[in-house]
């Protein structure tokens, strides 16, 4: 949220320096995220001064331009080339000097440097309104009055504005602070608690009067419980026009966009007092008269933006006679609104359901600056209040008359909420004892009503607008903030206890693995849990009636639960191969989500994901890209760090892998790893090979908790043989194959499979491709022989031989 610190001094008579109140609404809970500059005119007009024209001629060289020489006040006048028709001698007209910088409409920054046009040495520029931000107008320069002083700084003739913008992070219970003046009231009350005594000035309405009933428009609420107050009144006779400048300087300088008196009106009211109001143009409004209702299911309205939306049965609408004009505290209808032909308004001010408000934006994709507030909850309380002073502003800046009298229809007033607050009570909480009127005076400062006081606490009344204050917490939650967080006096002693606690609790294993990941070069992403339903259609993995669906999605890339860690990672890969970051090595610890006949599950992982290079090149070495072998020495080092037992290792049977292997405990698999298929790495436009893999968290925690006894054995004396086999296979012949093959024919004495490489080329016949297999043999009693070595080998061979019609290289 925006708030103009000009804009706050008219409630607050301040001259503080702005970080200085920026400190002080941060200490309140209004959280100042940033402070940024505002300029009316972009610049500020700096370098630009008043100049007299005293000469002008046309240009020797050119038949467009002319050669003029101007006073701007320095002891000789200046000669300037300039191409605008209307240039004549005697004009006061607005001066760039060297090096003034403008801005073009786009807002990017050209400097007027000393050059030669056409010959002609120029040495500034007299500017049309255009090129100062000072208007639309290209048609020729801007001439001045002739009584302003050669010399004078064109800021101080037109009185640029600077101003200074907070941007508050707002809570979302904070509804009461969504206005300048609400703001502005918990300032004063922060202030009172450093004994600064300031006044709050609340805009006057004692001028609203009626003039005459000639425009009178009737109303009907036929959904009291949507909507608890609605207030309305006619304005006749007013000229649409562009508001004056000093209105929207207010909007521009919170990033709004003016559009036109009316309109900017209703939203300086908005953001001035909080509360929304909407002008519908009378005579739009068949019958002179307004029906606030809902409408049957599936009736098509369009709004402002041109979209026609299907209505549910539960959106509130306001409508005429004949036809929906708004949906209702959100956004106005396309045929209902303000034109440059409007010459009478309907002015609409209202109190609607929070909850029904929000439903509606939310079934819609609707978020405007009016839904976010009625979702909040305004101050029914002022909503006659606000209506009265948008009605005199119209008629400041519109001209008009008000024609009707107030339309309020509130049939049952909503109290004020009643806390009965302990003495006790505040001091357990706080942590120190507050003098009793230390608190009265900040509930006073906070407009938090005494109606009664006791020996052991007060009984209050919270005005409504503190919707978000309804209990005693809340109230010397209210309290302490006021007083400061930062004067609550620290304790002598800190008391703590301990709780026991396992050394295989997650949380622990998570950050010793992660650190270990940190120091090998890994950064830790965190992404988003939902995500869209398209990627389910990128792997066989993912099972659709496992998918669990999202009730009311932000968007439809945000509609379903993952049920893979591997896309949010691929999208943190496109994001940065897009900003030329190639080489990544990325982990995640989080969930995914499947939904079963019996029961919805969420299970844990740990996600590793590399892609590009694994170093970088330097005068040492060239780079070395990160391949599967450097993926797995990774995941084996983890499994190692988690002190796992022995794993075996098989080739994977997972979809998203174009090479695998899978690596068990107990024939549960650990973990999955290998070489992302290329048409899942093609579908987010990734040109680098990504290597994935996926730990199964929830099994990894099960493994280090059980109670076993640690167990060891004893070396083994006896060394292992390795052999290798270089296999010209099939195309179609897998690792998995060759691996089942060997573990079949010896099963005691062969530890372990490895393909090291995968070669495919021309020197190959087609349609082959080689295999580099590694076998480690061992006899952990006594000494393998030649014999025995190539007797294993031997029957390797003949199988593959004869099986997949295998051959040696």
């Amino acid at each position: 949220m925006k708030i103009s610190y000009n804009w706050l001094k008219q409630f607050l008579k301040i001259d503080w320096d702005s970080h200085k109140t920026a400190e002080l609404l941060t200490d309140l809970g209004l959280e100042v995220e940033g402070i940024s500059a505002f300029q009316s005119v972009k610049g500020g007009l700096e370098g630009i001064v008043v100049g007299e024209v005293l000469t002008c001629v046309k240009h020797p060289n050119a038949d467009k331009l002319h050669l003029t020489t101007v006073d701007v006040g320095l002891e000789q006048p200046l000669q300037i080339v300039c191409g605008a028709p209307n240039v004549a001698a005697g004009q006061k007209v607005p001066v760039a000097t060297i090096g003034t910088t403008l801005y073009t409409k786009e807002g990017e920054a050209w400097k007027i440097k000393k050059g030669k046009i056409r010959g002609e040495e120029s040495h500034g520029m007299i500017c049309a309104e255009d090129e100062l931000g000072l208007g639309e107008s290209h048609d020729g320069i801007m001439v001045l009055p002739n009584n302003l002083k050669v010399g004078t700084l064109c800021s101080e003739v037109f009185k640029v504005e600077n101003d200074e913008v907070f941007e508050i992070g707002l809570t979302p219970n904070r509804a009461d602070a969504m206005s300048h003046f609400g703001v502005a009231r918990d300032l004063k009350a922060g202030l009172k608690q450093r004994n600064i005594q300031k006044e709050l000035i609340t805009p006057p309405v004692t001028n609203f009067n009626v003039v005459n009933r000639s425009l009178k428009i009737d109303v009907e609420v036929e959904k009291s419980l949507l909507a608890p107050r609605y207030c309305g009144i006619t304005i006749s006779n007013l000229v649409v026009k562009p508001s004056p400048e000093w209105l929207k300087n207010r909007l521009k300088a919170i990033g709004l966009t003016p559009k036109n008196n009316i309109v900017d009106a209703t939203n300086y009211v908005l953001h001035e007092l909080g509360q929304p109001l909407h002008a519908f143009d009378t005579a739009k409004i068949k019958g002179n008269k307004i029906i606030v209702k809902t409408l049957p299911k599936d009736t098509k309205f369009t709004t402002l933006d041109g979209i026609e939306r299907t209505l549910s049965e539960e959106d509130l609408m306001i409508c005429d006679i004949e036809k929906p004009l708004c949906l209702a505290g959100i956004f106005g209808g396309e045929n209902s609104g303000v034109s440059s032909t409007t010459s009478s308004i309907f002015l609409e001010s209202a109190f609607f359901n929070p909850v029904s408000v929000r439903k509606s934006a939310k079934r819609h994709g609707l978020s405007t600056d009016a839904s976010f507030r009625f979702e909040r909850g305004i101050d029914i309380d002022n909503v006659e209040y606000a209506l009265k002073r948008a009605a005199l502003l119209i008629l400041e800046v519109a001209g008009g008359e008000i024609t009707s009298d107030i339309v309020d229809i509130y049939p049952k007033k909503k109290d004020d909420y009643h806390v009965f607050l302990t003495f006790d009570k505040i001091n357990k909480l706080v942590g120190q004892d507050l003098s009793k009127d230390t608190i009265k005076s900040i509930l006073a400062s906070l407009e938090i009503k005494v109606k009664n006081v006791t020996e052991s606490g007060l009984g209050l009344s919270i005005p409504f607008y503190r919707i978000d204050v309804q209990r005693e917490v809340d109230v010397i939650e209210e309290i302490l903030r006021v007083y400061g967080y930062n004067n609550i006096e620290f304790t002598e002693k800190l008391n703590a206890s301990i709780a026991p606690s396992s050394k295989f609790e997650d949380y622990k294993i998570q950050n010793i693995i992660g650190d270990q990941l940190a120091s090998n070069g890994f950064n830790e992403i965190l992404a988003n849990s939902l995500t869209s339903p398209e990627y389910n259609k990128l792997s066989s993995d993912i099972k659709e009636e496992q998918t669990i669906t999202m009730l009311n999605p932000l968007s439809l890339d945000l509609s379903v639960m993952r049920q893979s860690m591997l896309f949010s990672g691929l999208e943190a890969v496109e994001h940065n191969a897009n900003r030329k970051m190639n080489n990544l090595k990325l982990f995640e610890f989080g969930k995914t989500y499947h939904q079963y006949p019996e029961n919805r599950e969420e299970k844990k992982h740990l996600s590793l994901i590399v892609t590009g290079n694994r170093t970088e090149d330097s005068w040492v070495s060239p780079s070395q890209k990160s391949d599967f072998f450097y993926m797995k020495s990774v995941v084996t080092n983890v499994m190692t760090r988690l002190g796992l037992p022995e794993f075996q290792s098989e080739p994977t049977t997972r979809s998203i892998f174009s090479e695998g292997i899978s690596l068990k405990i107990d024939n549960s698999e650990v973990v999955s790893l290998g070489v992302i298929d290329k048409s899942i790495t093609t579908a987010f436009d990734i040109k680098e090979e990504v290597l994935f893999a996926d730990f199964n968290w929830d099994y990894i925690l099960e493994v280090l908790g059980r109670s076993k006894p640690i167990m060891f054995k004893e070396i083994t004396k006896y060394p292992g043989v390795k052999r290798d086999y270089a296999l010209l296979v099939d195309n179609s012949v897998s690792f998995k194959q060759i691996y089942d093959i060997a573990i079949e024919t010896e099963k005691k004495l062969l530890k372990n499979v490895n393909l090291f490489d995968v070669y495919t080329g021309k020197s190959l016949p087609e349609g082959k491709k080689s295999y580099a297999v590694s076998y480690t043999l061992r006899n952990e009693k006594a000494t393998l022989t030649d014999k025995q070595v190539d007797g294993i080998m031997n029957k390797l061979r003949k199988r593959y031989q004869e099986e997949l019609g295998a051959e040696l290289r």
